[in-house]
């Protein structure tokens, strides 16, 4: 079996190579050392290399993730985030393939207290989310055999991340503010990855499963606490700080003035999935306390 990722190299990709490598072939997409090169700005050439290898798996790791930029550079994030999974879906139900594709809680508007549900109206606030969003429906327009896993403030061991910046942060800075008004999950891509393969497996013997699920660590946070909790596994780890946890400053989003404007409730109803494929998810702290410890080696 050929399975085919796209942005293989990302944070969730790396993660993906891992935990799909027993299915079969795997083939990445888009990397400068794979077998197989494609620029995904150019849709002729990705539609080519799709009926080359005709996979019988994709997974869509890649997407255009940078908020702020996105708002500057819209029709560069749409052709990244709304016409490739467009495209990636066509031909997926083309050759009866499975598509994977990976969608954001920033596809809802942030509103309420209550962790949202796959059925809610999406209401996204920048371009990045209306983008992601313009994906996730044409994936589900399309007909091909699909999953949809739809999940919150994603971080890894490789790239750039919340983890990473905190840490660089408090270690060159000698004051530090962060947002306390945005809630949400803290979700690894280890996790994620994992738990692609274990759906995956289970919907390629029972296809009816397929869909859009929720899935994010269990619990939740503000990015402030977040913050909190990274320097205080920091300090444990023996990782030299030069701003301490109690010494972090909580600030609005409005003080903090993005560009693109972020959900204020980020939080995902996980029950969906969780029930579907019989599993508890682990709580947010037990993997940014992985990762933590792993960069202090």
């Amino acid at each position: 079996m050929k399975i085919l990722v796209l942005g293989a190299t990302g944070q969730l990709g790396s993660e993906l190579q891992r935990s799909l490598a027993s299915f079969g072939q795997l083939i990445t997409l888009g990397t400068h050392d794979a077998h197989y090169y494609c620029d995904l700005q150019h849709t002729n050439e990705l539609i080519k290399t799709l009926k080359q290898i005709r996979p019988s798996v994709i997974v869509n790791a890649a997407a255009y993730t940078t908020v702020d930029q996105a708002q500057k550079n819209p029709e560069m994030a749409r052709r990244i985030n709304a016409v490739v999974p467009s495209v990636l879906a066509h031909e997926a139900a083309a050759i009866n393939a499975w598509l994977i594709h990976y969608s954001t809680d920033y596809v809802f508007s942030g509103k309420g207290s209550r962790p949202w549900v796959e059925t809610d109206l999406a209401e996204p606030l920048s371009v990045y989310g209306q983008t992601k969003l313009e994906g996730d429906l044409a994936i589900q327009a399309s007909g091909c055999k699909h999953l949809i896993l739809r999940t919150s403030w994603l971080y890894g061991k490789n790239g750039k991340n919340f983890v990473r910046a905190i840490l660089q942060r408090a270690q060159t800075q000698n004051h530090l503010a962060v947002v306390n008004d945005q809630f949400g999950a803290p979700s690894s891509a280890s996790l994620i990855a994992s738990l692609t393969a274990h759906a995956l497996k289970q919907v390629m013997q029972r296809p009816e499963l397929g869909g859009l699920y929720h899935v994010a660590a269990h619990g939740e946070t503000s990015w402030f606490e977040y913050a909190k909790f990274v320097l205080e596994q920091a300090h444990l780890c023996g990782i030299p700080l030069r701003v301490m946890p109690d010494e972090i400053q909580p600030i609005s989003s409005q003080v903090y003035g993005a560009l693109a404007p972020r959900p204020a409730n980020s939080r995902l109803n996980t029950d969906k999935f969780c029930t579907t494929f019989g599993v508890t998810l682990p709580p947010w702290q037990e993997g940014v306390a992985q990762l933590v410890a792993e960069l202090a080696q």
